[in-house]
């Protein structure tokens, strides 16, 4: 566990071991690759792909299990919240008021802890994406923007079969959906990046490099995930049938 872990608030390293206890019953988890040593420390973004509800329980059970702590870039419904916000804000997390005047100040917020050594999951999507083959969809250009104004690398994440744990249209059925899960225990799958995303060779205005990078990282998840759907590559074996379906960001791939 690198030094900006170790210093993280007391709340989020409860809050990291939590997330263990509560994926025990709901699925079997298993993580892949690894953070490199000479990033632990940070600065580092972790990008990573956003298919369920369940993720970020997942994402934060895996980071425990590989031993980093990182600041989670998430919605601002989740800090107004009566118990899960308080528990946000002691943690150090950072906060995104989507589609509201304030959505601009999490850039500045997550470029100041960058600065500050520490380590940022982010999901460039911005949402849960709706490809109807549940392939990450265009990216947001906050990622790039982040790493071009922290000077930070960006790593890779890919999570799949979060979806047969909790669907689409949580919190209906939530129940359901939970005992389901207890039954089955269905594996789950986190996958890190073997090596941050390569921007060394983007040019071009700040709005060009921006979209270029983030055309970079989006492949880059792509890849890692690729690793994680053999056999699934179309369609995937179980299918969410509570995803709306939205082809206006699918982005074109090989």
């Amino acid at each position: 566990m690198g030094r900006a872990s170790r210093r993280a608030p007391f709340m989020w390293r409860f809050m990291l071991v939590l997330a263990r206890v509560l994926v025990l019953p709901l699925c079997r988890l298993r993580v892949c690759g690894r953070v490199p040593e000479s990033l632990r420390d940070g600065p580092l973004i972790l990008a990573a792909n956003h298919i369920s509800p369940f993720d970020p329980v997942v994402m934060t059970a895996a980071c425990h299990k590989v031993g980093i702590a990182p600041k989670f870039m998430a919605t601002g419904g989740i800090f107004d919240a009566p118990v899960a916000g308080p528990a946000m804000r002691a943690a150090g997390h950072i906060r995104v008021d989507r589609n509201t005047a304030h959505v601009a100040d999490a850039l500045p917020a997550a470029v100041e802890a960058l600065r500050g050594g520490a380590m940022v999951l982010v999901y460039p999507e911005g949402r849960i994406g709706l490809d109807p083959w549940m392939w990450p969809e265009r990216g947001k250009t906050g990622v790039a923007r982040m790493a071009d104004l922290a000077g930070a690398p960006v790593l890779p994440v890919a999570q799949w079969n979060t979806h047969t744990v909790l669907p689409y249209a949580t919190p209906v059925g939530i129940g359901r959906s939970l005992l389901r899960a207890m039954r089955r225990r269905p594996v789950v799958y986190v996958r890190f990046g073997d090596h941050p995303v390569d921007l060394s060779r983007v040019t071009g205005t700040p709005g060009a490099r921006a979209m270029k990078s983030t055309r970079l990282i989006m492949a880059a998840i792509d890849e890692t995930l690729a690793a994680l759907r053999v056999g699934e590559m179309e369609l995937p074996r179980e299918v969410d049938h509570t995803r709306a379906v939205d082809n206006s960001r699918v982005r074109p791939r090989g």
